[in-house]
């Protein structure tokens, strides 16, 4: 593991979007901090004209409040995305909140994340897909993340 026992800092090079963030929020509700780091890096499977215009047809809901005004605020950034993921993957109890609490996405590598080990999850490596896929820093773009780190 990386630094403690209680804390895993996780590579998301190349990683499927989907199974790592299953494995995440099993961590997190087992009571681990999760760092997750170049979230931008991370991929989702099928074609990436499939995937985008799946993304495109989400932005594109409306409320009945006020049919007017644009739908739900969704994630444009790799790393919101990814906490958005794993925030789905988790009960919508207080202790699926709890954990959420535990859970940190940065675009890239921090400074102070440097020079640690970091683990790469095996179960979820993208090498195991046989279709086309994407990643979710190529979404972000098409989604109007301006590439800058958040």
């Amino acid at each position: 593991m990386a630094e403690t026992e209680s804390e895993v800092i996780i590579d998301a090079t190349n990683l499927i979007l989907g199974r790592m963030a299953s494995i995440i929020a099993k961590m997190l509700l087992n009571g681990k901090k999760v760092i997750v780091v170049n979230a931008e890096k991370a991929v989702l499977s099928g074609d990436s004209k499939r995937v985008k215009e799946g993304y495109r047809n989400l932005w594109k809901v409306r409320t009945f409040r006020n049919p007017d005004k644009q739908g739900m605020r969704r994630p444009r950034t790799p790393s919101g995305i990814v906490k958005r993921t794993v925030r789905g993957m988790l009960p919508n109890k207080p202790k699926g909140r709890e954990a959420l609490k535990n859970l940190k996405v940065y675009i890239g590598v921090p400074k102070e994340l440097k020079g640690k080990s970091l683990v790469s999850l095996k179960e979820a490596d993208a090498s195991k897909l046989k279709a086309k896929h994407i990643t979710l820093g190529e979404l972000a773009k098409l989604l109007g993340w301006s590439g800058d780190k958040a």
